[in-house]
Order: C-alpha cells, then structure tokens, then sequence
C-alpha cells in the first residue's frame, strides 16, 4: 500500500522540519500544503524533501485539507494521514493510526490525545465494532483515512468544524471509524516555564510599524515585558503608549546609547524585579516567539547559564539572510569563537538569547560593551568567568525591518573590541583567576608568527634587490614562523579543553 502523510501548514517554520524528518521514516511521500506562509516554511519543507503545494493567500485549514486529499487522489494513494505542523502531534504515533486501516478493518482511525505516558494501544476488529463512531474526540485532526473515504468528504465548514465534519461524512456514508490513543506532545512545557519568573528586553529605537506585534507576539508565560525606548526619534513612543499589556514596563532614553546600553538597562531592572531568566527579543519583530520556550528551557534544566539563537547551522534556516550578512557573520563569527574561547558557538551576532539570573549577576553588567557588539563582548565575559553557553538552532526571519549598521565601521570596532577582550579574558582567567600555560604559548605566537612574516618580507625583498640571502637565513625564518604556528595551536587547543570543562562541571560561581 501507498502511504501519503499531508500536512497544511501557515508560518510554521519553528517545528516543521523536526515533523517533516520524523514523518518519512513512516510514510511513502509528504505533502505539504503551504496556506499562504509569510516565513520559511515552504523553503525548509522543499529542502526537507517535501512535495509543497503552495496557496497564494491563507485560505485557511479546511481549503488546504482539501488541496491535500485532491492530490492524494492523484498521487494514486491508498491511505493518507494528516499531520497538523503547529507541533502537537507527534509523528512517532503514526504507526499506530495506520495500523488499523492497513490492516484493513477500519476506514478512518482517529487519534485521541492522552496525557498517561504509558497508554497501552491495543486496537482489534472487535474493537472497532463495538465502538465505531462513539464517543470520539472530534477535534484532534490527526488521522488516517482509506482511499474509499477520499470521494465522501465534503470539506464545506469552517475552520474549527472541519475535523468533525471529516469524521460525521465518514459516519454517515457508513464507513467503520475507530479512534486509538496518542500521547500529547506540548512543546512549550508549560509546567517548567510556569516554574520561574521569566522576563524578555524589548529594546527599540525608531520601531513605530513592528514595535507593537512584536510586543503583542511574546507569550503568555513571560511575566514581565521591559520595553526600552532608545531615544527614538518617530512616533515609537506613541505607539508603547497603546500597548494594553499589565506585563508591559516602559523605560526611555532621553539621549541615543545603543542597543548595548538599552539592554544593560533592562538586565538592571529585571535584576532589580528578581527575575529568574531574562531573554531578549529586538523590537523589530525579526525574532519569532514561538521560538523563545527552546532558548528557556535548558536554562531551567540546568543544562546552560546563556543561550542564543543559531540561523547559521542548518542550510534550510539560511534563508531571508543577505550575502554580505553571511559573509560578515562568518569573519565574526572566527573572530569570537578566539576572542570568546567558546569554540563551539555559531552566529555570534544573533541577538536572541536568553540568560540567567545568576550568569547577569556575574557577568559584570557595568563592563558589557554598549555598541552593537555587545553579544560579543557578552559571550568573552560568560566564558572568562566559567558559565555555560548553548547554541539553539533556529530560521532567519527578515521582513519589514531595515538594518541600521554600517558594516564596515561596524566590522572595524566589533574586531579591535574582540582583541582587547581577549587579551582581557588570557590575562582574567589564565593569570589573575588560575593559571594555564596556554597564555604563554598565545603570547609567544603573536610574537613568532609576526616577526617570522616580517622576516619572510625582508628576505623576498633582498632578493628581488640583487641582495644574496644565505640559505640559513630562509631556514631560521621557517623554523621561526612554524614554532609561532605551533605555539598557536597548542594555545587554541588548551583553551578549547579548557572551555569544554567548564560546559561539563557547570558555571563556577553557580557552584559556591
């Protein structure tokens, strides 16, 4: 038998390709039909290998239900299962709504959402006859139904009857309908978020069109929202002034300090409100809510003191991002990798993180560089000082907002800033705190390699002179150049253990 999965989808980027991924290892082909997406979805579900059928507007679920059973119809298919992509199915139970129809006695298998993580499935043809149709949970959408089904269904109501609709014409036309136990997926925890207080810094300058969904975006679980107005100079203000949120607390700049400063002044006041993680969300709408429960969580768990968004690791995230943003963000991305010690972090300048309130406390929030480097300089402190970081994988999300950053002054300051605090992070943590010998193999690096490549320069140039140079000097400046090489990487190599020990035992100040 032919097994098609059909998932309608609208701006689902945040779980479609983890669905996407488990349903094909239980169906023949995917289809998913994209309602009118403003996000990657239909980019990550075509890289993901889905068949994507694209609306040009959102029609809604009860139109792209009926796009995927008219092309299920054409792909010839015996059975399809629908699959929702707002995360609360899980695809892993797939084999146990096929199981009845494959086995040819049930036409359409509906799956019930238990909460029990030890629900026994055990659905038989005697089962099926004595409850078909009754008491089923009408709503869940997460189903199997035989080709013999496909002519019958109607696909006339609205959104939030269309899955009872399906299950009443299966009724009627007569076809055995049997429901079988699913354990819910909620991908939001709630019962951990709800264990802290969780605030979010919305700083903005000249926001006035995405400042209000962005702040009206955020989740009900944050407590409190810190919006800081940078000294902007359209109607920003006005348009916080509107903002009908208890959690809402509004600070303003009388003069322009950066977004650096802004969020120095938010982790102050939430410090101030005793929060227990405090994310933060630009007000420019870029950063998708639906993101920020994966950035909190291993927080709450223990698992990381700071973690941040990365649009860099998988290809199918990359898009929306400019090329000159990717080639920018890769030289940067070296340069805090040396200049942080946190060798295993990505997208540096993704400013969607997350932080605990004690990684804020020890950090130093008076010594945070205030320019737009401030990640940077943010991931040099967190490192010097032991706390865990941790990459969270998420798409790119570019619509309305402009970028204000001249790149290439932007470049110079973020890289002679990323120097010094390197220096500053050798000379804290191998010195002043303990002591490594790495810091002696850096600094004879960056005295060995430079005098090696002047010396190379001198020779080339004595010897386009005319000038004999004895071989002895070519091989001094050879042995002097790979010995500054080696030193380097013996540094690079004992600063990368050191930094995964760190990862392992946990932050030092959080174990005092």
């Amino acid at each position: 038998m032919t097994v098609v999965a059909a998932i309608p989808a609208y701006n689902a980027e945040v779980y479609i390709k983890n669905i996407i991924k488990r349903t094909k290892l239980y169906v023949d082909h995917v289809i998913l039909v994209d309602d009118g997406s403003s996000d990657a979805t239909a980019y990550i579900a075509t890289n993901m290998g889905a068949q994507v059928i694209r609306h040009g507007k959102n029609l809604g679920k009860a139109a792209a239900l009926a796009t995927a059973f008219e092309e299920a119809k054409k792909l010839d298919s015996d059975v399809l299962v629908t699959i929702y992509a707002n995360g609360f199915h899980n695809p892993d139970d797939i084999p146990s709504i096929l199981k009845p129809v494959l086995s040819e006695y049930a036409d359409v298998v509906n799956g019930d959402y238990v909460t029990s993580p030890d629900i026994v499935i055990n659905s038989t043809p005697e089962d099926v006859e004595a409850t078909n149709g009754a008491h089923l949970t009408k709503d869940s959408g997460f189903r199997a139904y035989s080709s013999k089904t496909f002519d019958v269904l109607k696909f006339i109501k609205s959104d939030h009857a269309i899955e009872s609709e399906l299950i009443d014409d299966a009724i009627i036309a007569g076809f055995r309908v049997f429901e079988v136990p699913v354990k819910i997926i909620d991908p939001v925890r709630r019962d951990l978020l709800a264990s802290k207080r969780i605030g979010v810094i919305v700083p903005a300058y000249n926001e006035e069109k995405l400042i209000k969904p962005t702040v009206e975006g955020i989740p009900q679980y944050v407590e409190r929202i810190y919006v800081i107005n940078d000294a902007s100079t359209d109607d920003t203000a006005k348009v916080i002034e509107t903002l009908n949120d208890p959690r809402v607390f509004v600070k303003t700049h009388e003069t322009n300090k950066g977004v650096g400063a802004a969020l120095i002044d938010g982790y102050k006041t939430a410090l101030r409100d005793d929060m227990d993680i405090v994310a933060v969300m630009a007000g420019d709408n870029q950063m998708n809510p639906d993101q920020l429960y994966k950035l909190i969580i291993p927080i709450i768990e223990k698992k990381a003191d700071y973690t941040k968004g990365n649009r860099l690791l998988d290809i199918e995230y990359h898009v929306g991002m400019s090329r000159w943003r990717k080639v920018g963000n890769a030289v940067l991305t070296i340069l805090t990798k040396i200049g942080s010690g946190y060798w295993r972090i990505m997208d540096p300048q993704n400013g969607y993180t997350a932080i605990s309130k004690e990684a804020l406390i020890g950090i130093g929030l008076d010594e945070v560089y205030t320019y737009y480097g401030y990640c940077n300089h943010m991931l040099v402190r967190l490192n010097t000082f032991g706390f865990r970081t941790m990459d969270i994988t998420m798409p790119s999300r570019y619509g309305e907002e402009k970028s204000t950053i001249k790149y290439s002054p932007y470049m110079l300051k973020v890289s002679s800033m990323l120097f010094r605090s390197f220096l500053w992070r050798l000379k804290t943590k191998y010195v002043v705190m303990s002591f490594h010998p790495l810091v002696l193999f850096y600094l004879l690096s960056m005295i060995l390699i430079p005098f090696g490549v002047v010396f190379s320069f001198s020779i080339v140039i004595a010897t386009l002179s005319g000038i004999a140079v004895h071989m002895n000097y070519v091989l001094l400046d050879a042995l002097i150049f790979l010995s500054g090489m080696q030193f380097l990487l013996f540094a690079m190599l004992f600063d990368m253990q050191e930094s995964d020990k760190d990862m392992r035992q946990g932050s030092r100040l959080s174990q005092q």
